[in-house]
């Protein structure tokens, strides 16, 4: 089969889960000698083609059709949330030759232009809910919309030609990689076809590393008990509760130290967490490291180098990074929230907190620096649980035999 897969960005520089997923089943499906290319924006980016760990991927031109939109209010929404128009890439997508089936990982108006290329080609195409759509929290929402608002927008008329409103309907698949979404996309849309399809780990990948030079690389001293959190800096995630609740751990076990690892989506954000980090004296305590490569040694070195992985999200899709500490062999303690608990058990596998609760956060840390038999336990559960069912291998299989249906059915 050939197929393209369309997410509204893709930069080694801005990795996240979306990133991850479509990487890894890009991959693991040439692998099994199918023909998977990416086709996305040019946003934080000025590369229009290269090749990522062997999957070919292609850029192109967009903008946004509102009228006032400073440099920065571009950069905000090309890292978070921007609801772009792309004619060069419906081009594309129309005359790429030998095409089975076209895979969105978006909505709005790129989600309409697939729908539109895929109609025009006479094929199918599906869309994966990678947490965008009917699970978001108002306050988050209203500040990934914040650059826009009170901006004409000249680009209606395009997302009615694209019909982007009924991208998910018109879709042959939904995947939902959250029990939450999937749910809620079931209620939704009773009369389309939903599936779970969870995200998926690199198990030999993670279940190796340097802890020894990230520490070295990062001059963080031998004898401190470190908390990773590796996710986009960003209000979505909660590293200022987090850093809030590492003042409290800190008060009880002098050792611990917390490493900040993700790139920064958020600029306002990022201010305020380095600001909270100072107003606290936390300075020599909190290493915040602006993203690395998915390749990078140093990535995998951090999960080996933390004693404890810790996601304390406000919202949160799935939760990919989970699987990744699992893999390394690390205790997690996670928000009771999104998609989380749909594939994590609290006291077996994770403990779980209530999001944005500060005190039951740091409760839960102080647990496990307390109770070594405790992390160790929960290690052993999730890195078994990330081998035995979550693959990359496992989740790639699944996803073709999803291509597999809905070509054949067309």
């Amino acid at each position: 089969m050939k197929i393209i897969q369309v997410p509204r960005r893709f930069v080694p520089s801005e990795w996240g889960g979306t990133e991850t997923t479509i990487l890894q089943t890009s991959r693991a499906l040439r692998a099994r000698n199918h023909d998977v290319r990416i086709f996305t924006s040019l946003a934080l980016s000025d590369r229009r083609r290269e090749t990522i760990q062997s999957v070919p991927v292609r850029r192109f031109t967009y903008t946004y059709p509102f009228i006032g939109l400073s440099a920065q209010d571009r950069e905000d929404m090309d890292k978070k949330g921007g609801n772009m128009l792309s004619l060069s890439l419906l081009w594309a997508l129309a005359r790429e030759p030998g095409v089975d089936l076209i895979h969105a990982h978006t909505g709005k108006r790129v989600g309409g232009i697939v729908r539109t290329a895929a109609r025009l080609r006479g094929i199918p195409y599906v869309v994966t809910l990678h947490g965008g759509f009917f699970e978001v929290p108002k306050g988050e929402m209203d500040q990934m919309l914040a650059p826009i608002q009170n901006r004409f927008e000249w680009g209606r008329a395009f997302g009615a030609l694209l019909g982007s409103r009924r991208t998910l309907e018109d879709a042959a698949a939904l995947v939902c990689v959250g029990g939450d979404e999937y749910e809620a996309a079931k209620k939704q849309l009773p009369n389309q076809r939903v599936e779970l399809l969870p995200n998926g780990v690199d198990y030999a990948f993670f279940s190796r590393g340097d802890g020894e030079a990230f520490r070295a690389a990062y001059e963080i001293p031998a004898d401190r008990r470190i908390v990773l959190c590796v996710s986009r800096i960003d209000y979505q995630k909660n590293q200022i509760g987090l850093v809030e609740a590492i003042a409290g751990v800190a008060s009880k076990h002098a050792s611990v130290h917390l490493v900040l690892l993700g790139p920064v989506t958020v600029a306002s954000y990022h201010q305020q967490l380095l600001a909270k980090v100072r107003e606290l004296g936390l300075e020599q305590r909190v290493t915040l490291i602006p993203g690395l490569e998915s390749d990078d040694p140093l990535l995998t070195g951090a999960f080996h180098a933390a004693d404890i992985f810790c996601l304390p999200s406000l919202h949160e899709p799935f939760g990919i990074v989970i699987l990744e500490a699992w893999a390394a062999g690390l205790p997690v303690v996670a928000s009771r929230i999104g998609g989380i608990p749909s594939f994590t058990r609290d006291g077996d596998d994770v403990l779980h907190t209530e999001p944005g609760d500060t005190g039951d956060l740091g409760q839960r840390l102080v647990e496990l620096l307390e109770k070594p038999e405790l992390a160790a336990r929960l290690a052993a559960s999730g890195r078994e649980k990330a081998r035995r069912d979550y693959d990359w291998s496992t989740i790639s299989g699944r996803l073709l035999s999803l291509y597999e249906d809905v070509a054949g059915r067309s």
